[in-house]
C-alpha cells in the first residue's frame, strides 16, 4: 500500500473518529467490525477506547449470549 493510502486512511480514520457519537448506532456498526476484523482482543480494546472518548457510544448487552 503506497505512503499516500495509508495517509487517506489515516486521515478519514481521525476525522470518523471526530464524529463518532455523532453517528447513529447504525453507522457506527459496520465501520467497527470492518476495523476490528473478528479479533476479539481489539475489538474489546475498541470498545474502551471508544466508550471513553464517546460516552454516548455505550451499547446494550447483546441479547443472547
Amino acid at each position: 500500500m503506497s505512503e499516500l493510502v495509508l495517509r487517506f486512511e489515516h486521515k478519514v480514520g481521525r476525522a470518523a473518529l471526530k464524529i463518532w457519537s455523532k453517528l447513529p448506532r447504525e453507522l457506527q456498526e459496520n465501520p467497527f467490525e470492518d476495523a476490528v476484523g473478528g479479533d476479539e482482543q481489539l475489538r474489546q480494546q475498541l470498545a474502551v477506547y471508544l466508550h471513553d472518548h464517546h460516552p454516548r457510544t455505550a451499547h446494550p448487552p447483546r441479547s443472547g449470549g
